[in-house]
């Protein structure tokens, strides 16, 4: 089971890294650590374009003659280039190379990884003039972009995962159910990870993942396989007692991507925050089967009981879904009850669903609440059939489909999710257009029409 591999944008302030972060996640919302040692200098995200996958860093502008906060910015540069597998080089095709240019070039240079120039803004410009003062650089042959059009995008993707395997292989049958555990730091990651082998003591080996060291430990539980992906870092029972546990984004994403079921651990002695929520999002996002665990339960007033469960309806209500399970992992109470959930939403994120039983389900559900009515007509949806698992995708076919309106997709989610018994699994719910037969042809038979000249012909049979 491979990892997503990480490239990291690097460059001097005003080139355009931000934009093709952009480009290449198709999002502006990217995972954020807001922890010490963590600015928002450096953010994170999932690219995938043309076929290709990874975990891209989005670095801040950096300088040669730094003063105090753009000494930081440099210092969260470093760390991306430490943490990626490749690094892209971004600069601006239009200024030309500039001292800042070479002073990058010379930072990525001593890390002895694998560069790729991106020359930006070169809408407009023939792309060979654009690119061949770069070659200065001595980092190898430029490519040329345009972030904000995304052109060039995708090329460069793919030219920079040259080598890597770019997308995580399912886990080998032995292997089981692939479950991450992730959180916060000191969310007590460590002490239920360790609470799970040890309850079983049937640890094959540790097999390091990635370069960052997340760690996958295949183990039985009940007679059925699984494989732990371990983004505590923490493999043995002997450091259950560690203070502060090891964070690490690229980690994180990197389980949440080739897991099947994640596990999200939340402190109870602790307020929900943002970070909390942030992964939480990322896990939905990626359409990972959720099991939300609250530990460090025992011990604590009701009163901080009452405001954690106001918390986590207030700030994860968009993962209502996600069964959320109060436990100890010190003492582990609550931790078997929080396995079954896992092989519970397991089984949802896989469940297979036929074409007639997910008809019968769309069509009760437009009896009882019709589709809204759009210019003056409404809505027609015909049928529906199963188009994905894990998580399960329900594509339904009718007419004006671009016009359902998000409300009444998550009524759809709803009774499906009801009907199917798909808790703890993201559901998506997509629409289909059927296609005029007669578009584009001149002069074209009604439906009225071609039924009158088939009969005709039936009759001339005769």
């Amino acid at each position: 089971m491979a990892m997503l591999p990480v490239v990291a944008l690097v460059g001097r302030p005003n080139v355009g890294k931000s934009t093709l972060f952009n480009a290449l996640t198709g999002t502006r919302d990217a995972l954020v650590a807001d922890l010490p040692g963590l600015t928002r200098d450096r953010q994170y995200g999932y690219a995938r374009r043309g076929g290709k996958s990874c975990i891209v860093i989005d670095t801040g502008g950096i300088v040669e003659r730094a003063d105090e906060i753009e000494g930081l910015m440099i210092a969260q540069t470093e760390r991306a280039i430490e943490e990626a597998d490749r690094l892209i080089v971004v600069v601006d095709g239009r200024a030309g190379p500039t001292p800042q240019d070479d002073f990058v070039a010379r930072l990525v240079r001593r890390s002895g990884k694998p560069v790729l120039v991106a020359v930006n803004k070169t809408e407009g410009f023939d792309p060979q003039a654009a690119i061949a003062e770069f070659h200065e650089l001595g980092l190898g042959e430029p490519v040329p972009i345009a972030a904000a059009h995304g052109s060039g995008v995708v090329e460069l993707l793919e030219t920079s995962l040259q080598g890597l395997d770019a997308e995580p292989q399912d886990a080998a049958p032995d292997q089981g159910v692939r479950v991450a555990v992730i959180g916060r730091p000191n969310v007590g990651k460590s002490t239920l990870i360790n609470r799970l082998l040890g309850e079983n003591r049937l640890v094959a080996f540790d097999q390091p993942g990635t370069t960052r060291d997340a760690v996958l430990v295949p183990f039985e539980r009940d007679g059925e396989r699984y494989t732990l992906i371990d983004t505590a870092g923490v493999r043995r029972r002997a450091r259950v007692e560690e203070a502060v546990e090891k964070f690490s984004v690229i980690k994180t994403l990197q389980a949440i991507e080739s897991a099947q079921v994640v596990i999200v651990v939340l402190d109870a002695q602790d307020t929900v925050a943002e970070q909390d929520a942030s992964l939480l999002g990322t896990v939905v996002e990626e359409g990972r089967a959720l099991v939300i665990a609250v530990n460090k339960w025992d011990n604590i007033p009701q009163e901080q009981r009452d405001e954690i469960r106001r918390q986590i309806e207030l700030r994860m209500g968009f993962a209502d879904f996600a069964p959320v399970h109060f436990i100890s992992a010190r003492h582990g109470s609550g931790v078997g009850e929080l396995f079954d959930s896992v092989r519970r939403v397991y089984a949802a994120a896989m469940r297979e669903m036929s074409t007639p039983e997910l008809t019968r389900v769309l069509e009760a559900a437009i009896v009882s609440h019709p589709p809204p009515v759009v210019r003056g007509r409404r809505i027609k949806l015909r049928y529906a059939h199963q188009g994905g698992r894990n998580p399960p995708v329900i594509v339904i076919h009718g007419n004006q489909t671009d016009q359902v309106p998000d409300a009444y997709r998550r009524y759809l989610v709803n009774v499906y999710r009801k009907a199917f018994d798909l808790g703890g699994t993201p559901v998506q719910v997509s629409f289909r257009g059927e296609e005029n037969p007669y578009a584009g042809r001149r002069n074209p038979l009604t439906p009225r029409q071609m039924r009158k000249r088939k009969r005709l012909i039936r009759r001339n049979k005769r």
